[in-house]
C-alpha cells in the first residue's frame, strides 16, 4: 500500500497522472494533489506519502525549490519533466528517478515498481537528495558530482576522477583516480549514455575510457595507457575509431 502526492501546476497533467495511478496501480491506495510547492508543503503537514511525483518546471517555486525546503524527506521523489537536459542530468547524476512528459503508463508502472523494490536507507536517500541540491546550484553540468549507489554505500566523485568504466555482466566496475575500483549495479550502457557529452571513448565492448586520462597508445595500437599507468584494451573493431577520436589517424 502506497500513498502518493502529485505536485504539478498543470491541471491536465495532475489529472492524467492520477488517472494512470488509479487505473493501473492498485498498490497506490491514496492520492493527494497539489498545484504548487506551497500547497504541497501544506499537505505534507498531515499527509505522509511514500512517493511524491514532482514536476520540475513550475512558476514561482519549482520542483527543486520544493526539495530544497524539505529537511530530511522520508518519501521517494519521482520527478516529472518535459525534456530539460540540465534538469535531467542533475537528477540522473544523483541516482534519482524521473519520468518524461507526457508520462507513459508503462514507464510510470516501472517507476513505481522501482520504488517498491528500493532498499535505500534513510541516510542513503538523504545523501542522494543532498547531492542533487548541490548539483542544481552549479552553473555547469561538468561540475556536477556523480552519485553511484553500490552494495558498500554511495560513492560520490567528479567526472574527471573517472579513469575508465568496465562492463561486468549487467554491472559496471568503475575505476577512479586514487581510489580502489567499485562495482555499480548499472550497465555500462547506462553510464555511457549519461557521460556521452563528456567525450568518453568506447575502446572495446567492455571498456569506456575517459579521454582526459589517456596519455598515449601502445606501440601495437592494442591498448590506451592512462595517467595512472593502467592499460585498457582496444578491440580490433574499435581501433580505427579510437585512433580517429584521438586525432592519430
Amino acid at each position: 500500500m502506497i500513498k502518493a502526492l502529485i505536485v504539478d501546476d498543470e491541471l491536465k497533467a495532475r489529472n492524467i497522472l492520477q488517472h494512470y495511478l488509479v487505473s493501473f496501480m492498485p498498490e497506490v491506495t491514496e492520492i493527494q494533489l497539489a498545484d504548487s510547492v506551497d500547497a504541497a508543503t501544506e499537505i505534507l503537514k498531515t499527509f505522509k506519502p511514500g512517493i511524491v511525483f514532482l514536476d520540475v518546471e513550475m512558476p514561482h517555486k519549482n520542483g527543486f525549490d520544493f526539495l530544497l525546503q524539505i529537511k530530511d524527506p522520508e518519501f521517494d521523489v519521482i520527478f516529472t519533466t518535459a525534456y530539460n537536459q540540465y534538469a535531467i542530468q542533475a537528477i540522473r547524476f544523483s541516482a534519482l528517478d524521473y519520468l518524461l512528459k507526457p508520462v507513459d503508463p508503462d514507464e510510470l508502472k516501472a517507476a513505481v515498481t522501482r520504488h517498491t523494490e528500493k532498499k535505500d536507507s534513510a541516510v542513503q536517500k538523504n545523501e542522494l537528495y543532498n547531492n542533487l541540491k548541490e548539483n542544481i546550484g552549479k552553473q555547469d553540468v561538468k561540475d556536477f558530482t556523480l552519485a553511484v549507489p553500490s552494495n558498500e554505500g554511495v560513492y560520490f566523485f567528479k567526472i574527471d576522477e573517472i579513469l575508465w568504466l568496465e562492463a561486468d555482466s549487467s554491472y559496471t566496475i568503475i575505476h577512479l583516480t586514487g581510489r580502489k575500483p567499485f562495482i555499480a549495479s548499472k550497465t555500462l550502457k547506462h553510464f555511457e549514455e549519461m557521460l556521452d557529452e563528456f567525450h568518453f571513448i568506447r575502446t572495446h565492448r567492455s571498456h569506456v575510457v575517459n579521454r582526459k586520462h589517456i596519455t598515449r597508445i601502445s606501440n601495437d595500437n592494442g591498448f590506451v595507457i592512462l595517467t595512472d599507468g593502467s592499460k585498457v584494451e582496444i578491440s580490433r573493431r574499435k581501433k580505427d575509431e579510437v585512433l580517429q577520436e584521438l586525432n592519430l589517424r
